[in-house]
């Protein structure tokens, strides 16, 4: 674990036992320099402490990126999101239990967890850490209202014209695939076919369905909401999962597990652009990869943090129509910037934002006490 850590953190890594309900989980806080930590529960199976401690890091950049008075953080529970609700809601109230002692921590939902698993911990614990309530909650439904997937929208139309594409291409035509269909990639996909987008391509856990002619992103939206996957989609051509990275298509979105483009098939990938919906989806040598063949790759803290900037919103009492507004300010100011840096000093987009994140953290750490020492 060791390897991970830097001169920004971890700051604490807080492992989580409680044996009455099986509950397995970790706590990484990674900064706390510009405020608390803020960063989603995270439930699967399968995540290592060590990726726990990325998604983390990333949520600091995506914090300091954005200007929220944030650090970042991440909890991973180790179980199946699928399990049953009950058992689902013991392992999140018991989280709630273990957590209720970290106010330098804020938390919302992430990967197999939602609105209603907020709202279980915040009648646990009734502690203003939790956002990303349902609206009868008093909160701002995250997901329900897709605030990361408007970020999307709006950072891939400031994106467009960095790309190489001919004169005057804009979203009306432009073939999009998105890789993982929950909360943020049907969202996303929602608003962008919205703006004239043809959505060619899809994909989740059980496989991936193909349509150079357009897939009816209204079907696959009712289709996950009733359980089912991209798969059961009445028309279109049906691959294995992995097959999406190969989708011919204009703009490609990861929506789902990190490093899910590698150095090992990131030659497969087709589109000018690539926007990255999830947290750390693309390995650092397959983003230097597409950067080197033209291939604007706009990297995660950028691109998605419509959610947690919906989050700071929250946490400050505003209402939705304002954090809407603020998601499409910072994060179109943000791609921006972070492009034309990238393309002034011929460095990875990915290069850029740290740049410009980490110098917001430093400057926050110098004015700490323990900077003296």
């Amino acid at each position: 674990m060791l390897r991970f850590a830097d001169k920004l953190g971890p700051a604490k890594i807080i492992q989580v036992y409680e044996p009455t309900v099986d509950l397995k989980a970790v706590l990484v806080i990674d900064n706390i320099a510009m405020g608390p930590a803020v960063g989603g529960i995270r439930m699967a199976p399968d995540v290592s402490i060590e990726e726990c401690i990325r998604l983390a890091r990333s949520m600091t950049l995506k914090n300091a990126a954005a200007g929220l008075s944030h650090g970042g953080g991440k909890t991973v529970v180790y179980a199946d999101p699928k399990v049953p609700k009950p058992e689902k809601e013991r392992l999140i109230r018991a989280l709630a239990g273990a957590l209720r002692n970290f106010p330098e921590y804020v938390m919302g939902p992430d990967m197999g967890t939602d609105e209603e698993c907020m709202a279980w911990i915040k009648d646990e614990i009734n502690n203003r850490n939790v956002t990303g309530l349902p609206a009868e909650a008093g909160g701002i439904p995250i997901d329900q209202i897709g605030a990361t997937a408007w970020g999307i929208r709006h950072a891939i139309e400031v994106a467009l014209p960095f790309c190489g594409f001919p004169e005057g291409f804009t979203l009306a035509g432009a073939r999009l695939t998105v890789q993982g269909f929950g909360a943020v990639g049907k969202n996303a996909a929602h608003f962008l076919v919205g703006q004239g987008a043809v959505l060619v391509g899809a994909a989740d856990s059980q496989g991936s369905v193909y349509d150079p002619d357009g897939l009816d992103v209204n079907k696959l939206i009712r289709l996950k909401d009733a359980g089912k996957s991209v798969v059961d989609y009445p028309g279109g051509q049906k691959m294995d999962r992995d097959a999406v990275v190969g989708f011919d298509c204009d703009i490609w979105i990861p929506a789902a597990r990190p490093d899910v483009v590698t150095e090992d098939n990131v030659h497969l990938l087709k589109a000018k652009l690539v926007v990255e919906g999830a947290n750390i989806p693309i390995t650092p040598g397959a983003e230097r990869y597409l950067h080197e063949r033209g291939v604007i790759c706009l990297p995660d803290f950028i691109a998605n943090a419509g959610g947690v900037i919906c989050a700071g919103m929250e946490y400050r009492g505003k209402v939705e129509s304002e954090a809407l507004e603020v998601i499409q300010e910072k994060i179109s100011t943000n791609t921006r910037l972070v492009l034309e840096e990238s393309r002034n000093k011929n460095i990875l987009p990915r290069e850029a934002a740290v740049n410009l994140a980490v110098a917001r953290v430093e400057k926050a750490m110098s004015y700490k006490r323990w900077s003296i020492y």
